[in-house]
């Protein structure tokens, strides 16, 4: 495998920076970036590890949590050591996800609005707010999904009623 070039480590180390900004670990962006980009476009976690100067345990720990997001995939390799890939569409089961979590949030202000009497308006006002930027976002979520799949289907020249699913 060969080097990474300076333009892919400055790549590499920008993606870290923007899953760092989106409140994950900075070797989470690192893997995916070099995961993004690398020939061939599946590695090991010893291939990772020695690409990115990480220890092999924090790629392996990262790794399971993209996995486990769904922006990667594990598959097994005939030398009996994992090899990973790049999930297609992993950006959208992130935003699921995300979304589930607005779910929570909502039902959570719902009960909190159930648990709070009618004598204290201020506390409600606040709660009342939360609960419809909530519902705001949640009613908003299934319609973004379903123009992003128009968008991509588009943008890549398939027919989104061609039942080929992208």
């Amino acid at each position: 495998m060969a080097e990474m070039s300076p333009k892919e480590s400055e790549f590499v180390d920008r993606m870290g920076l923007v899953i760092e900004r989106l409140g994950g670990p900075r070797t989470m962006g690192r893997i995916y970036g070099w995961l993004m980009i690398c020939d061939p476009p599946h590695q090991s976690l010893t291939e990772l590890a020695t690409a990115l100067g990480v220890s092999k345990a924090s790629i392996s720990t990262v790794a399971r949590q993209l996995q486990e997001a769904g922006m990667i995939e594990r598959f097994p390799a005939p030398n009996r050591q994992h090899r990973y890939r790049i999930t297609p569409g992993g950006w959208a089961r992130v935003l699921r996800v995300q979304l589930a979590g607005v779910r929570m949030g909502l039902e959570t202000i719902e009960f909190g609005l159930s648990a709070l009497g009618a004598d204290r308006p201020e506390q409600r006002a606040l709660l009342e707010d939360s609960r419809d930027f909530f519902t705001f976002i949640e009613s908003d979520a299934n319609e973004l999904t379903r123009r992003w799949e128009r968008y991509r289907n588009t943008a890549h020249g398939h027919d989104p009623d061609d039942g080929s699913g992208g």
